[in-house]
């Protein structure tokens, strides 16, 4: 399904509620992902020329696109590999906050195909990711699990869309997404905390929703977006090839969401304390991306980088919701 200007229509608001994804084709136009993709080539460079400098690294392949410069580099030194990775990602991939991200969160398409589905008084949240699925690395293949597995318990009955956007042609081979049609129709299911499972959230085969829909496997092209709603079950394959296989998954919710946007955790210290109910997915920090209602809301990128830091820097423990289990 493809859309004009971002806008989508009854058909696919429809699909989307009904089956709990939606696949828009051509969303976005190649210089709409590659001012992204440029900056991220531009944050390897960095921390490439500082392990360089400091004498860890020799080849650094500079002739290698965004696709297998770092393949290289992990088959010669995994941890090395690993170092850069992190610098761009951060912990679980939500420590990216370049400008082309921010850029890529307030896209007029993005916001359009939002508010088509949750109204146009709009919240993004810090926990979008930047996903870097290497070539043969275990951790980056994401098990079965619904979003909401990761949020507040009190967040389960709202509806928190996620956009995931590829940055490269995505396909079984190279480790795409495999969705449960209909699944986000059971509400939430039990989840695992499985050691053996790189600390991901796990819902067990005998715990997967039933549908009489087979699973899908997302093979979509680079400007297209899956989008998901926070109950549906899905889970990312291993990347086969010999090419990294990059990707965003963005998420917005209605206003009317559970959300901490009128919080500064330094102005608001006892409020602050109640944020476990204040906001889905805390210590995360939730900013209005689109308005009617009050548009002198909507964070400019200096406000997006401050409420990040305001919220990374005081942190507070998450809602205890699901217990570990060392196997699976």
């Amino acid at each position: 399904m493809s859309l004009k200007e971002g806008e989508l229509s009854n058909e696919q608001i429809e699909f989307f509620h009904r089956e709990g994804y939606l696949i828009v084709e051509n969303l976005f136009q190649n210089d709409d992902l590659n001012a992204l993709r440029r900056e991220l080539a531009d944050g390897i460079d960095e921390k490439i020329e500082q392990l360089r400098t400091d004498g860890l690294l020799t080849e650094t392949y500079p002739s290698e696109p965004l696709e297998t410069r770092l393949v290289k580099i992990y088959r010669d030194d995994e941890e090395i590999g690993r170092q850069i990775m992190y610098h761009l990602e951060g912990y679980g991939g939500g420590g990216y906050h370049g400008k082309e991200m921010f850029n890529l969160i307030q896209h007029p398409n993005m916001l359009k195909l939002a508010e088509s589905i949750l109204g146009p008084e709009l919240v993004s949240s810090s926990i979008y990711r930047l996903r870097t699925k290497v070539p043969g690395d275990k951790m980056k293949v994401v098990p079965w699990h619904q979003d909401s597995g990761y949020f507040a318990s009190h967040c389960d009955s709202h509806l928190i869309l996620t956009c995931w956007i590829p940055l490269v042609d995505v396909s079984v081979e190279n480790g795409c997404l495999e969705v449960i049609p209909r699944s986000h129709r059971v509400g939430i299911v039990e989840h695992h905390k499985c050691a053996d499972r790189h600390g991901y959230l796990v819902i067990k085969d005998e715990n997967l929703p039933e549908s009489e829909k087979p699973i899908i496997a997302v093979e979509i092209k680079a400007g297209s977006v899956l989008l998901l709603t926070n109950l549906t079950a899905h889970c990312s394959l291993p990347n086969r090839t010999d090419e990294i296989r990059w990707s965003v998954d963005l998420r917005y919710q209605s206003a009317k969401t559970p959300n901490n946007v009128d919080l500064w955790p330094e102005e608001n210290p006892a409020d602050y304390e109640k944020n476990l109910e204040i906001a889905c997915s805390p210590p995360e920090a939730d900013f209005v991306v689109h308005s009617n209602r009050n548009p002198e809301k909507v964070v400019d990128f200096q406000g997006f980088l401050q409420r990040r830091e305001a919220f990374y820097e005081q942190g507070y423990p998450k809602e205890k919701r699901w217990q570990p289990e060392n196997a699976h």
